[in-house]
């Protein structure tokens, strides 16, 4: 893993947070996206070279709906870059690390995505990310 990339918070209310957020922060957001397949809407906050990735659910089944319900809004996960994400998932997979999924998939700011599951990494959602080409 090369540098932490992003950390993602779960949030309710994705407009009344990045208000929250940009007087917290004392800039702006500087983009906001949609990815259906996860059902969830992003938005960006760059602050020193790490991204603040707020996430809101856009439908009540979505993962981040489910994070909600049970834990409430907060820190949902720790976003590394990586530049070969088959060849470290391969690597995690080895050294006992628990993939969500088998491939990875598309996610938000043009990355694909694959997540290690928290019950080997104490508790934490460890996300890998690579850009997309």
């Amino acid at each position: 893993m090369e540098k932490l990339e992003h950390i993602g918070i779960a949030v309710k209310n994705l407009e009344e947070s990045n208000l929250l957020f940009a007087k917290l922060l004392g800039k702006p957001h500087y983009k906001i996206e949609e990815v259906a397949s996860e059902g969830v809407r992003t938005s960006f906050f760059d602050v020193g070279g790490v991204k603040i990735e707020l996430l809101e659910a856009t439908r009540p089944d979505s993962p981040i709906a489910t994070f909600i319900e049970k834990r409430g809004e907060g820190i949902h996960h720790l976003a590394f870059g990586v530049n070969q994400i088959e060849n470290e998932m391969k690597e995690k997979s080895n050294a006992g690390f628990s993939l969500l999924a088998q491939q990875p998939k598309d996610g938000a700011d043009n990355k694909r995505i694959v997540f290690l599951h928290p019950k080997t990494t104490n508790g934490v959602l460890v996300e890998m990310c690579e850009d997309r080409n």
